[in-house]
């Protein structure tokens, strides 16, 4: 036996990479070599360092049928793995070391996008051609988005025994759903105007947006279709198309010939609202709203030059506008409420709005919005609110009375000198408490409901067991079995609506309680579920919840 150190290293660097093949092994596995010399084929093989791998009887017995090496002694190849001494001893008679060429393997992804292939190294034999590897990659399948210049680079410049991507498939593109474009500002501000001297006024809101007759409102944007995909292995994959997007029709509205364009069917003013375009006209009162009246109904807006005295009731589809003063009067609207002056409700007057409330001041009164509430004082009265409460002006100011608020309080002055009981409640839509109420109820009432039906259906099963149904009894028990049937379902629909109201509920409310001058004492202030009473003046902070506390903090936080 007779070879160089360089030529025991060539054939080492080329057993490593084979066994890198088998097992991906790192730099300090052992190792061994395959030496084919005149005298016999021999075998050194070499220990692991450090907490490297040995080498595997197994990994050496398929390395020597595939090198078809003819009657080797496997027990002296065990005992010279066990040993790795380094030293080369010989495991079978002299025979012509056998050349093996490059061969590829390939992968396919699962989801069939990507195209691998994988090269052993060739020993004594030669690398693979272009030719020959695309025909390796057709014949397992894969034809489609193969990278040609990848497969070249990687033919010339090869990495052995390591999965290489050169072909990816095209995936599909979702189509664009259709879309809507308006034509008027849907998010218009409605906040008053801040005179020099601090007052508000009330009177340039710039709140109505008209639209003549036959204007267009809005213009449908069609869909887009998808652009189909396809895989390595050539399958063509579908591709989802938009979704066409209804004309958001309301009321007073007609749609064009060709179906694409929201057109007004009235001259009037636009109104947005639960994702409906309507065009409302608007009925004016010249004066009071009292007995030459009535009680005024009405689908669109209404404006009243004079006051809603006590006892009457106005309810609009869309704004309410009253330019004197609201007594003990109800105002019910789909939009928004202003009141030029403000409102005296004596205990009874009533306001409810479905967008925003403005008024110069509320006094002894009920008020709900849906969204926003900006007055310049409320004295003394129950508030509730889905968005912000904000109180400016010269006077700025929130006593006496309840506030509950879904996000935000605004005020200089919040509470009185004469520690006035001021209840407030931010970080809680309103509604959506007293709905989880209204619902809960609801489920208590209908449970009781289904066992009363449940006994009676037991009561009337006995007497049919029994013989004695009769005909009014048998119609009993089908009524039964009828109103079982209804109060489960509703129960179902109950239970989980409540569970979405609960899990509203229960995440955490981080709404803020802001004061421009002073909160006095007598305030109570709940932020979720957390709750402060304020026993000293607090002035220009901030009220927001940290964990389970409720923090005073500077003004802009």
């Amino acid at each position: 036996m007779n070879k160089s150190t360089a030529d025991y290293f060539v054939t080492g660097v080329a057993e490593i990479m084979s066994l890198n093949d088998a097992n991906k092994v790192n730099v300090n596995d052992g190792f061994y070599q395959l030496l084919f010399e005149n005298d016999g084929v021999f075998i050194a093989v070499y220990p692991p360092v450090g907490g490297g791998k040995r080498v595997e009887l197994q990994t050496v017995i398929d390395r020597l049928a595939r090198k078809k090496i003819r009657s080797f002694n496997r027990d002296i190849v065990e005992l010279a793995i066990k040993k790795a001494d380094k030293v080369p001893v010989k495991i079978a008679e002299p025979q012509e070391e056998l050349k093996l060429n490059s061969v590829a393997t390939t992968m396919i992804s699962p989801d069939k996008m990507k195209g691998y292939v994988s090269f052993t190294p060739p020993e004594n034999g030669r690398m693979l051609t272009f030719e020959e590897v695309m025909e390796v990659l057709n014949q397992n399948g894969i034809i489609y988005g193969i990278n040609k210049s990848t497969l070249e680079s990687l033919i010339k410049y090869p990495i052995y025994s390591e999965m290489i991507c050169v072909a990816e498939g095209t995936p599909p593109v979702t189509g664009k759903n259709g879309s809507v474009e308006f034509h008027f500002d849907r998010m218009r501000d409605t906040k008053p105007t801040i005179l020099d001297d601090g007052r508000v006024d009330f009177r340039e809101l710039n709140l109505i947006q008209s639209a003549e007759k036959g204007q267009v409102l809005c213009t449908l944007i069609p869909p887009v279709r998808g652009t189909p995909g396809k895989t390595v292995i050539g399958t063509d994959i579908s591709a989802m198309d938009g979704k066409p997007l209804a004309l958001p029709r309301g009321r007073n509205v007609v749609v064009s010939e060709d179906g694409t364009q929201l057109l007004a069917n009235l001259s009037g003013q636009i109104n947005y609202s639960e994702g409906k375009v309507n065009v409302f006209s608007t009925h004016e009162v010249p004066a009071d709203v009292d007995n030459s009246t009535g009680n005024i109904n009405f689908i669109g807006n209404v404006s009243i030059r004079g006051n809603v005295l006590s006892g009457f009731v106005v309810e609009a589809g869309g704004n309410v506008e009253v330019m004197g003063v609201v007594e003990g009067a109800i105002i019910k609207a789909g939009g928004d409420i202003i009141l030029r002056r403000g409102m005296q409700g004596m205990g009874k007057g009533v306001l409810i709005s479905g967008g925003d409330i403005i008024s110069r001041y509320i006094e002894n009164s009920n008020v709900e919005a849906k969204n926003n509430i900006k007055a310049e004082a409320i004295m003394h009265s129950n508030i509730k609110c889905g968005n912000k409460l904000e109180l400016s002006g010269r006077k700025g100011l929130l006593v006496g009375g309840t506030c509950k608020v879904g996000n935000e309080i605004i005020a200089k002055v919040i509470g009185s000198h004469m520690y006035t009981l001021t209840d407030i409640e931010v970080g809680v839509d309103p509604t959506v408490r007293e709905r989880y109420k209204a619902v809960k109820d609801n489920v208590i009432s209908f449970e009781a409901d289904l066992r009363k039906a449940e006994q009676a259906i037991n009561i009337l099963k006995k007497l049919e067991i029994a013989g004695a149904l009769t005909p009014d009894k048998q119609e009993m028990l089908a009524k039964s079995m009828r109103t079982r049937v209804f109060l489960s379902n509703k129960l179902i629909e109950l239970k989980e609506e409540m569970e979405r109201l609960e899990s509203k509920l229960q995440q955490d409310a981080y709404g803020k309680v802001r004061a421009y001058n002073f909160i006095y004492p007598g305030t109570k202030v709940a932020i979720g579920s957390c709750m402060m009473y304020v026993k000293e003046n607090l002035q220009y902070c901030t009220l927001y919840r940290d964990g389970a506390d409720i923090r005073v903090g500077p003004i802009d936080k």
